[in-house]
């Protein structure tokens, strides 16, 4: 099932469930219940939205080798699930433009695959930690590098406003054993790897978080990026295609004077 947040012409925002290039509209959410209230839309005609504000933004920390050896030291590799947090006013939806601050001089961009909370949790095993997961959307994890230097929080490097595309819709039918990422700039690919090649899978990082926290539907956890990115630009389109749940496109655009 493909769960969407959208907003028709003239109308509120509204939840859907889409199929085939329409949108079903329901009453209420995935995450609190629904009813289906008879209309439908076409997917052409809608402006998508970020497929919802989380209650708690989770983010992993280094959780692909690649990644770790093209930023940083080899041998600072993770014997352990690490999780951050990121902020909600960076969110942005699919086609939403991220603005490059007149100051940033390293914008890249992170691929990312997004967990989403379903059910309450709390002490889950690796075996049944995925009971909890509604399903799975796609993030772009915006980075200033010479900031992320410099803030010991990142609070700029990757909670400035727009930094955080997130969507299209959330895909609760994913295989995420044979999913590949697949990034793309300006329509070339320029990063590519399967996306469970991960140093700590979902049920790890879930069985980890809920030994000390509670996660609650309408969480979200990123879960990292492999490979390295080029410094983004003003006109540069990025997509990050994830198999089996869709594409999300980000225009980059400079700062407003």
């Amino acid at each position: 099932m493909r769960w969407i947040r959208f907003t028709a012409p003239g109308a509120a925002e509204s939840w859907g469930i889409e199929e085939g290039g329409r949108i079903r509209e329901v009453r209420g959410s995935p995450f609190d219940g629904h009813g289906p209230t008879g209309r439908t839309h076409a997917l052409a005609e809608v402006r998508i939205e970020v497929p919802f504000v989380p209650r708690t933004f989770y983010a992993a920390g280094l959780n692909y080798v690649a990644h770790i050896r093209e930023h940083g030291d080899p041998a600072a590799i993770p014997s352990k699930p690490d999780i951050g947090y990121r902020a909600v006013n960076a969110l942005i939806a699919h086609d939403a433009p991220v603005v490059i601050p007149s100051d940033a001089t390293k914008v890249q961009y992170e691929g990312e695959l997004a967990v989403v909370i379903g059910r309450k949790a709390r002490h889950l095993s690796e075996a049944d930690a995925l009971s909890c997961v509604l399903g799975y959307t796609i993030g772009n994890d915006v980075s200033e590098r010479v900031w992320q230097r410099a803030d010991r929080t990142l609070w700029r490097a990757k909670n400035t406003d727009t930094f955080k595309p997130m969507g299209p819709w959330i895909e609760t039918d994913f295989d995420l054993e044979a999913a590949r990422t697949t990034v793309r700039l300006n329509g070339a690919v320029t990063t590519e790897f399967a996306t469970n090649d991960m140093l700590f899978g979902v049920r790890r990082f879930i069985a980890a978080m809920t030994r000390y926290l509670t996660l609650h539907p309408g969480d979200v956890v990123w879960m990292g990026t492999d490979g390295t990115s080029p410094d983004l630009k003003p006109g540069d389109v990025v997509e990050v295609e994830i198999s089996g749940i869709g594409t999300l496109r980000s225009p980059f655009v400079a700062e407003a004077a």
